[in-house]
């Protein structure tokens, strides 16, 4: 990418956008092109359409997207599939219409097979069936990265797509319900420690092995696969590192100072019993993640702590 192209962030607020805004202003690109939701509703067709007519982005990263955790997973089935499918279609094609010179398309560790052999390859893609209580996710995001495949080989685009397995970091969502496995550690084991509680009963068993990438390592890979990476398959984006969920839940109630006892209400769902994404073909093109678990989860607390009405939303 030029340092002066024309760049447009689709879920520039979010924390994956976000993060990947900051990596290009600190990498010296200086005409990001971003929209609030206000602004531009990317399931609006006709406004999605009309937008790339006018802005004509050269380069465009598809960060947008509608996400939670287990509970709104489960809960949302067809609001997930919904407006995932829309909106990513939208930016797509008219992406495609409006010659845009490449395109990233950010997807989800969650799109492999519940049961996928270990570490998941990128060709285990629709080789098995996919873990139920984010089904609807999964399908919407595997559609996304097909149609970039397909315009690819129809059409002869540069659309590209990266899988990251599990984020967390500045601007996360640590909503009760809504957010993932970490930031809601994070949340739960802060208001535990504020008050005074005693124990903390988390979900499940604890026995769920996965592995979690800090977000500005992610941006950092999306700008290096932009400038250094082609290709119909799917890029893992990931440390190639686990840990039971028992010791993430003991990491993080180190690191926000929580000394009471975990408990495990394993009445609740494990979900997929391992998630750890093979990122051999990410380290061969030349790239490694830099931030180590407990340092992330630390600059995560700290950002927590900074934005006290981020934890609503």
């Amino acid at each position: 990418m030029e340092k002066s192209a024309k760049i447009y962030v689709a879920g520039h607020r979010g924390m994956v956008g976000s993060a990947i805004v900051r990596k290009l202003q600190s990498e010296g690109y200086r005409n990001i092109l971003v929209k609030t939701h206000n602004e531009l509703d990317l399931l609006d067709q006709v406004a999605v359409k009309e937008f790339f007519s006018a802005e004509k982005p050269e380069y465009v990263f598809l960060a947008a997207a509608k996400v939670g955790g287990i509970v709104a997973n489960s809960r949302h089935l067809a609001d997930f599939m919904y407006e995932n499918m829309t909106l990513q279609m939208n930016v797509i094609h008219e992406a495609w219409k409006n010659d845009c010179k490449k395109l990233m398309f950010l997807g989800s560790s969650c799109i492999y097979p519940k049961f996928a052999p270990q570490p998941m390859k990128e060709n285990c893609l629709l080789t098995s069936s996919l873990e139920e209580t984010n089904e609807a996710y999964a399908l919407a995001k595997i559609s996304g990265l097909k149609y970039c495949e397909y315009l690819n080989r129809q059409y002869g685009t540069d659309f590209i797509s990266v899988m990251p397995t599990n984020l967390y970091g500045p601007n996360d969502n640590y909503h009760p319900e809504h957010s993932h496995v970490l930031p809601a550690l994070i949340r739960r084991f802060h208001e535990a420690k504020t008050s005074g509680a005693s124990e903390v009963v988390c979900w499940g068993t604890g026995t769920p092995l996965r592995e979690f990438l800090y977000v500005d390592d992610l941006a950092d890979a999306c700008v290096f696969l932009m400038n250094h990476y082609s290709g119909n398959e799917t890029v893992n984006v990931g440390t190639g590192k686990e840990l039971t969920i028992k010791e993430l839940t003991e990491l993080v109630a180190k690191v926000v100072g929580f000394t009471g006892k975990i408990g495990w209400d394993a009445s609740k769902p494990d979900g997929t019993p391992r998630k750890l994404l093979d990122v051999t073909k990410l380290k061969e093109l030349g790239w490694a993640y830099k931030t180590e678990l407990e340092e992330g989860i630390a600059l995560a607390y700290r950002d927590f702590l900074e934005s006290p009405m981020r934890a609503e939303r």
